[in-house]
């Protein structure tokens, strides 16, 4: 059960946003990450509780940010209810996406399990709704994905693969790379890895 600490940062000017303190497992009906974010000062800024099925689809998806709050799961395409701060306006929406992104790494890990990508193999397109902080609007975003690279790194208990994905919007051109070794994220796009007290589990 990997356990560990992510910072998070601005992707164009590299301002701190603050970490986010997690822990996942797989099991034999799929893979659930939980995390707890803070703000740069240390307060509490949200969670994070995310659950996908063997498949790799969201089946329970919970976001807290700065009082807002988004439960989603994959129904109809994808369907989410948003509640405000002040609880009174809940809003249902539905979307035809394959699943959800955000600013939690746990969500790159959950769109490449999805996809289960090969190396070298041709970009494969997803449509994913986002939700971001701080009000958590949902916005449909058009991404494709592709594995560059898959290679062994030693680790205690064997080797561990480690996968360079280019990931492509397809609205703005822009791309980027994320790097995961099992369950982790290693780098990307404003995540790095701070601390990691167990070893990233393997999707079998």
């Amino acid at each position: 059960m990997p356990r560990g600490r992510y910072s998070l940062h601005d992707t164009h000017d590299h301002t701190p946003l603050g970490e986010e303190h997690f822990h996942c497992a797989t099991g034999p009906s799929g893979w659930r990450y939980t995390a707890q974010t803070t703000a740069p000062g240390g307060d509490h800024a949200g969670s994070v509780d995310l659950t996908i099925d063997e498949l790799g689809r969201p089946i329970r998806l919970e976001v807290h940010a700065h009082a807002w709050q988004v439960r989603a799961a994959a129904l109809d395409g994808v369907t989410w209810v948003r509640t405000d701060p002040t609880g009174e306006h809940a809003q249902e929406g539905n979307a035809p996406a394959h699943a959800f992104t955000g600013a939690s790494p746990a969500f790159l890990i959950a769109t490449a399990r999805l996809l289960r990508l090969e190396p070298g193999g041709p970009a494969t397109r997803v449509r994913l709704v986002s939700f971001q902080p701080p009000v958590l609007a949902p916005l449909t975003v058009d991404q494709s994905w592709s594995l560059i690279t898959r290679t062994a790194h030693p680790a205690d208990t064997g080797f561990l693969p480690v996968d360079n994905f280019l990931v492509s919007d397809m609205a703005t051109g822009e791309q980027h790379e994320v790097h995961l070794a099992g369950d982790v994220v290693l780098a990307a796009p404003g995540i790095e890895l701070e601390d990691l007290e167990t070893p990233p589990s393997t999707f079998t």
